[in-house]
């Protein structure tokens, strides 16, 4: 039966030749600017959830179980209320992701991005122009939908556009600008905790990276993929033109694309239903579900979000511990910026193996202070000393994730899948991040209280996990264009029993 990956053609993988355009250079910018809405709200949940004017307003039972939780640093802001105010922004996120799939591959990629950047900039203005509960929830939920929607076509956007040589670093982009808006937000929260007014701002100002994709993506054309796919050749042409300059073999490349997408058509089955049924898409659909699942699982999500809670609970005072999160939301800023500098040059997985020792380190490191100082019992006050070392670790998780997991936890989804199920694939890739983000944002200040110091050991135990995963069962992807990423996989020792290349082209089963 016929289906997995395609190959359009019988040789290895090609270089179409071409260069690293004006013109695809800004096309990638600007996609890849989507990343900031969501860092953005990444950075500005936690910082808002400890200034006292924001909670006394919308929470104020929380300030009393504060109070009242002073013995126990572990459980200083264990609060589900508190928690479902940032993570109920993902469960809007997780629905828009499901039908993202089936509009992106209607409408283009560019489409999507305006429709993420206009929602989510109603859900800033309406949060910042809260004056109850429901207002607060109504607009975070039309910031799950712009992240639900930016989130899918963004990433698919950079990785058909990019060429083959520079891949990972412009993919990679979307992770930088994802980084740039935390530490934006981290520096805002900084800047206004002092105010009463100051939570109105931070959460207001979520519709100026908004205005950034919405706006940028008016002069974009889409990608050739999805031009070809909705029956636009000419249009498609005429973009391989312009993004690959004249010395690119134009023509055989959108030969291939046409290839892809004509043997996606032949499948009448939905693209979700072949990449569950058929043996030939098995290696997508495991890594379509290890990578985002993975993703979370480093721990540093939730980090981003509580590491002012975090910071506050070892023992810095409330301006300390917004600095220790600007800090933070720094070192993973220059460390995705390194990360792109080299990710072309020595591939994927030499990065994910040092990222992910590094952070096993930096977790073992961040359980044990906490433990020998702290306790079991949350009773005891950490020394500054000992406070400013959980905050050098977390730096250094941070750094690990920022040069590893964090650029290629959106880069990997977005080249491995063929063009018949990659909006499928990036969606699911999209819905189960989304799904674990909403579970640990909501349950993680619960763990802390609960796994106290453990909690670190036990995403440390979850890298070493993943890291194992990657060294076995990820083909390096580098430099290889995504019409013949095929070819990886019937390489693998492993995955070759499930991927056999007939000379069509076609994965046979």
């Amino acid at each position: 039966m016929a289906g997995g990956a395609i190959v359009p053609s019988d040789g290895p993988a090609t270089d179409y030749g071409g260069s690293l355009t004006f013109s695809v250079f800004m096309s990638c910018l600007v996609a890849a600017s989507g990343g900031l809405i969501f860092g953005y709200d990444i950075g500005i949940s936690g910082g808002v959830s400890q200034m006292e004017p924001f909670l006394k307003r919308f929470f104020p039972h929380v300030l009393e179980r504060m109070a009242a939780a002073k013995g126990n640093e572990y459980c200083l802001y264990d609060s589900q209320t508190l928690t479902a105010f940032t993570s109920s922004l993902y469960v809007a996120g997780l629905l828009a992701s499901l039908v993202a799939s089936r509009v992106t591959r209607a409408m283009g990629r560019q489409a999507v991005m305006l429709m993420g950047g206009a929602l989510f900039f109603a859900g800033g203005a309406m949060t910042g122009a809260a004056v109850n509960i429901a207002m607060l929830i109504v607009g975070r939920m039309l910031l799950g939908f712009g992240v639900g929607f930016t989130n899918q076509a963004a990433p698919l956007f950079l990785a058909e556009m990019a060429p083959s040589r520079w891949r990972g670093s412009l993919t990679a982009g979307y992770q930088f600008f994802l980084a740039l808006g935390v530490l934006t937000a981290n520096l805002v929260n900084y800047a206004t905790s002092r105010a009463s007014w100051g939570w109105r701002v931070s959460l207001g100002l979520a519709g100026a990276p908004a205005v950034i994709i919405f706006v940028g993506a008016l002069f974009l054309t889409d990608t050739p993929s999805s031009l070809v796919m909705r029956g636009r050749p000419e249009k498609a042409r005429a973009a391989l033109l312009r993004v690959r300059g004249p010395d690119a073999d134009v023509d055989a490349e959108l030969r291939d694309i046409a290839k892809a997408v004509e043997a996606s058509r032949q499948s009448e089955d939905g693209a979700f239903r072949r990449m569950a049924t058929r043996r030939g898409y098995r290696p997508h659909l495991v890594l379509a579900v290890a990578v985002p699942a993975f993703f979370q699982l480093t721990g540093v999500i939730v980090l981003a979000f509580f590491a002012p809670l975090v910071f506050r609970t070892v023992g810095f005072g409330s301006n300390a511990a917004l600095m220790g999160a600007v800090i933070n939301g720094a070192v993973n800023l220059v460390a995705l910026l390194l990360s792109t500098l080299v990710i072309d040059r020595y591939g994927r997985k030499v990065l994910f193996m040092v990222g992910g020792i590094q952070m096993v380190i930096a977790q073992v490191g961040i359980a044990w202070i906490m433990g020998a100082k702290i306790g079991k019992s949350g009773e005891a006050a950490m020394a500054h000393p000992y406070a400013v070392a959980v905050l050098v670790f977390t730096c250094l998780h941070t750094a690990g994730f920022g040069w590893s997991w964090g650029p290629l936890g959106w880069v990997i989804p977005s080249e491995i899948f063929p063009v018949d199920i990659r909006s499928a694939g990036q969606a699911m890739n999209v819905s189960i991040g989304l799904c674990l983000t909403f579970v640990q944002t909501q349950s993680f200040l619960a763990m802390l209280c609960s796994f106290k110091y453990a909690t670190f050991a036990y995403y440390a135990a979850w890298v070493a996990v993943m890291t194992v995963f990657i060294a076995l069962f990820l083909p390096e992807t580098k430099g290889v264009p995504l019409e013949s990423m095929g070819t990886i996989w019937v390489k693998h020792w492993y995955w070759k029993r499930f991927v056999n290349y007939g000379k069509t082209g076609v994965a046979l089963t």
